[in-house]
């Protein structure tokens, strides 16, 4: 299961993460979002031990949304040694989010 985020834990386990890290920003109300979580869930799976997968919901912490120019959900962020390195915006296929990955990787 995808660990969700609270905005304390933010700094610590995305910003000083040692691995790469995907974070999937949604919304409650957001139907995109709610199609996008169990291709999310699937792909933890397949990346465990490779690539860090959470959510984060806006609703609860609109500033972090805003430090990193959410405008719209679900937003996808990846980050490598603290930095934004990419990012999807909007409902993402499994093949797409697989190449977002495998390029946040190499």
């Amino acid at each position: 299961m995808v660990a969700e985020l609270k905005a304390d834990e933010f700094k610590v386990e995305v910003l000083e993460s040692s691995s790469p890290v995907l974070v999937d920003f949604y919304a409650t109300y957001c139907e995109p979002c709610k199609r996008l979580l169990p291709i999310v869930e699937e792909l933890s799976k397949e990346y465990e031990g490779k690539v860090k997968i959470v959510k984060f919901n806006v609703e609860n912490s609109p500033e972090i949304a805003g430090q990193y120019g959410i405008m719209g959900v679900p937003a996808l962020l990846f980050f490598k040694g603290g930095e934004v390195v990419d990012r999807l915006i909007g409902f993402q296929s499994k093949p797409a989010l697989k190449e977002a990955l495998d390029r946040l990787l190499n």
